[in-house]
């Protein structure tokens, strides 16, 4: 059910948000308790303020009210926002942005005995990426198949 809202709203976010040249990060129709959350994330180069979020949003509801049929027959609550600084990495161009930041990457299988990484990404090619991580005080490097990616965001060092 989820999966089909996304590619039915995806298309239409991204003509509104692309419009304002902003760019769409990402789109999520998720169930928390008993209520359902369409969220879509925005972005623009020095980042994106709640004014921006607010335009989007109301065009946006105005464009998904009048559609028929209804794209989502349930109720649920729309909510635009920036990515914040965790910015989850799914386009090709999120990855080629993100080399030498600090990223933290979930694996569907261990590699080198750990299914999360988090280190310096410090190169990206059709098939890998390879970083640089701290292993208790030692400097290691891994290369991970893009295959066994469950999840990749930009993390904050502390």
């Amino acid at each position: 059910m989820s999966n089909n809202v996304v590619e039915t709203i995806q298309p239409i976010a991204n003509t509104i948000v692309t419009a304002h040249q902003f760019e769409l990060v990402d789109v999520e129709f998720v169930r928390e308790g008993q209520s359902w959350y369409l969220r879509i994330y925005i972005d623009k180069p020095g980042g994106i303020n709640i004014e921006e979020c607010a335009m989007v949003s109301d065009e946006l509801s105005e464009k998904l009210d009048t559609m028929d049929p209804d794209p989502i027959p349930q109720a649920y609550f729309l909510e635009v926002s920036s990515p914040g600084a965790e910015r989850p990495l799914k386009k090709e161009a999120d990855y080629q942005n993100a080399v030498g930041k600090y990223v933290h990457i979930g694996l569907y299988q261990k590699q080198d005995g750990k299914k999360v990484f988090e280190g310096d990404l410090k190169e990206v090619t059709p098939d890998t990426l390879t970083l640089d991580y701290l292993d208790k005080t030692r400097h290691k490097t891994v290369t991970i198949d893009r295959k066994q990616i469950s999840q990749a965001r930009l993390a904050v060092k502390f």
